[in-house]
C-alpha cells in the first residue's frame, strides 16, 4: 500500500510539470504562443527576406524555355594561299578552309524566327539551327544589326514552333531571380540560375552601353541564348561575359529585351535597323565631374552641346541642362540615356526631364534619323558613311569628313572633304555617336590621331 502510494504521489507529480509546462510554453501567453514576445519581435520587420532560391520555382520557365532556345552552327569558308608555292613557283594555289563556330539563338515566332546575336553568325556561309527536338534546319539571314550585335534568322518548317515572349526589360529589377538558357560548350538545352547584378551596364564598347548584367553562369556557346525570368519571359539576349581566361568568372552581360525587339521589328519591317537620336552631346555626371561644372546634382545627363537641325535644338535643350529622366525612366547615366533611345525610331516622341538653373522642366522632343547626326571638332565637319560607301570600301563602320571651317586646314580641304575616317587616337570608329564620344574628352589643344581611307581608296594617317 505505502508502495502504491508513492507511485500515485509520483505520477500525480510528473502531470502537474507536463500541464504546468504545456502552459508556459504553448497556451495563449506562452512563450511559443503567437501572441508571445519573441513572435512580435520578429513580426516588427514589414517583410521577411528569403535568400533561398528554394523558395522560387524554376522548373515551369526552364521546362518553357528549353524547348525555345536552339543550336546556331556557322560554316564559314576563307580562301588560303600557299606562301611556299607563291615563293617559288609564283603559283598562289588558294584553297578553300571551313571554318565551324557555335552558339545559341531564341525562336521568337511559331513561324520559325530566331533572333541571336551578330558575332554567332558573321562571315557565315552556312548557318544551321538544331532545335531541343534534335531536328536540323538550314537558316536563312534576315538581316543584322553589328553595333548591337543582334541578328535576325529564318528557318522553314511545316510544323508551329514552340516560341519565347518578350517581357519588359525596363521594369526588371535588381536581385531578381533569372534563368540563362543555351548550349555552352556544345552542351545543349543547358539551364543556369542567378540573379539580376545590374541595370544599364556601360562596358565602352563600340555599340552596345545598356547591358543587363547578371551572375547566372554564362559561357562560349551561350552567345545568342536566352536570358528569361522566373515565367520564361524573354528579358534578355546572353551576349558576353567579362573573364581574363574566357570561362564564366562570376558575371556575363545581356542585350534587353527591348533593345533587341525593337531591332528585330525594324528588320521584319524596313529591312534595316531605324535608329532616333536626341540630338545632344555631353557626358554622365559623378562627383569629380560635378564639382569641375560647378553643378550640385551628381547623376544625370550633362549636355555640353545641342546638334544644329536636331529634334533636342527644335524642342528648345541647351547647353548646360542636366538630363534626369525619358518619359518615365529615370536617367542617372549614359546608358540609362543610350539605352532608352536605342528602343525608339526617327519622329518618336519623347518627353525630356530636365534641370535648368535648380529648376525641373519638361519638353517633348521629337527624335532625328541618324544618317542626318553630324558633329564637329577642330572645323572639321564630320558625318555617317551610307550604305553604298560601306559596300564601296568593304567597310563595316566609320565617319566621313563633311566640310572644314578650319582656316589652317582650308589649303587641304579638297584631298580631306569626303575622306572616311576608321580609327582616332587608335581607336576603331563604328559612327558619329562613337566618334563623338572619343573627340568629346579632348581638350582643344590636344592633338588627334586619325587612320583614314581616302576618296582612291588610300589609307593615310594624320595628326590634327
Amino acid at each position: 500500500m505505502k508502495r502504491f502510494s508513492s507511485l500515485f504521489l509520483v505520477s500525480l507529480l510528473s502531470g502537474a510539470v507536463t500541464l504546468g509546462s504545456y502552459k508556459l510554453l504553448f497556451d495563449e501567453n506562452g512563450y511559443f504562443s503567437k501572441n508571445s514576445i519573441v513572435t512580435q519581435a520578429s513580426n516588427s520587420y514589414e517583410r521577411n527576406v528569403g535568400l533561398s532560391a528554394e523558395a522560387v520555382d524554376f522548373i515551369e520557365a526552364a521546362d518553357k524555355t528549353i524547348h525555345t532556345v536552339v543550336h546556331v552552327k556557322n560554316v564559314s569558308r576563307k580562301s588560303i594561299s600557299n606562301p611556299i608555292l607563291e615563293y617559288f613557283y609564283g603559283y598562289r594555289g588558294d584553297q578553300l578552309q571551313e571554318q565551324v563556330g557555335t552558339g545559341s539563338g531564341v525562336i521568337i515566332s511559331e513561324d520559325g524566327y530566331i533572333v541571336t546575336n551578330n558575332h554567332v553568325i558573321k562571315d557565315a556561309s552556312e548557318i544551321e539551327i538544331t532545335l531541343n527536338n534534335k531536328k536540323s534546319y538550314p537558316a536563312k539571314l534576315i538581316g543584322t544589326d553589328s553595333k548591337m550585335d543582334i541578328a535576325l534568322l529564318k528557318i522553314t518548317t511545316d510544323e508551329k514552333l514552340p516560341y519565347t515572349t518578350f517581357a519588359n526589360s525596363d521594369e526588371v529589377k535588381v536581385g531578381e531571380w533569372v534563368l540563362a538558357v543555351g548550349n555552352p560548350y556544345n552542351l545543349t538545352s543547358t539551364v543556369t540560375a542567378g540573379i539580376i547584378s545590374a541595370k544599364a551596364r556601360n562596358l565602352d564598347t563600340s555599340g552596345i552601353q545598356s547591358f543587363i548584367q547578371t551572375d547566372a553562369a554564362v559561357n562560349p556557346g551561350n552567345s545568342g541564348g536566352a536570358l528569361v525570368n522566373t515565367r520564361g519571359e524573354l528579358i534578355g539576349i546572353n551576349t558576353m561575359i567579362s573573364s581574363p581566361t574566357g570561362s564564366y568568372t562570376g558575371y556575363s552581360f545581356a542585350i534587353p529585351s527591348n533593345n533587341a525587339r525593337k531591332i528585330i521589328e525594324d528588320l521584319m519591317e524596313f529591312g534595316n535597323v531605324q535608329r532616333g537620336v536626341l540630338g545632344v552631346e555631353g557626358g554622365e555626371l559623378n562627383a569629380m565631374a560635378s564639382k569641375e561644372l560647378g553643378v550640385p546634382e551628381t547623376q544625370g545627363f550633362y549636355i555640353n552641346k545641342v546638334q544644329k537641325k536636331s529634334g533636342a535644338e527644335k524642342a528648345g535643350l541647351q547647353k548646360g541642362d542636366i538630363i534626369i529622366k525619358l518619359d518615365n525612366q529615370k536617367v542617372a547615366s549614359f546608358a540609362d540615356l543610350s539605352g532608352y533611345i536605342n528602343t525608339k525610331r526617327p519622329n518618336d516622341k519623347v518627353d525630356v526631364t530636365f534641370i535648368r538653373e535648380g529648376k525641373n522642366k519638361v519638353l517633348p522632343v521629337i527624335l532625328s534619323k541618324n544618317e542626318f547626326f553630324n558633329t564637329e571638332f577642330k572645323g572639321i565637319e564630320l558625318e555617317n558613311i551610307t550604305a553604298a560607301e560601306k559596300t564601296r570600301f568593304h567597310l563595316d563602320g566609320g565617319v566621313k569628313i563633311k566640310s572644314i571651317t578650319n582656316e589652317n586646314l582650308k589649303q587641304y580641304e579638297e584631298e580631306l572633304r569626303g575622306n572616311i575616317i576608321l580609327s582616332i587616337d587608335n581607336v576603331k570608329i563604328k559612327d558619329i555617336e562613337s566618334a563623338s564620344k572619343i573627340l568629346n574628352n579632348k581638350a582643344e589643344n590636344q592633338s588627334v590621331q586619325m587612320e583614314m581611307i581616302n576618296k582612291r581608296g588610300e589609307i593615310i594617317r594624320i595628326i590634327f
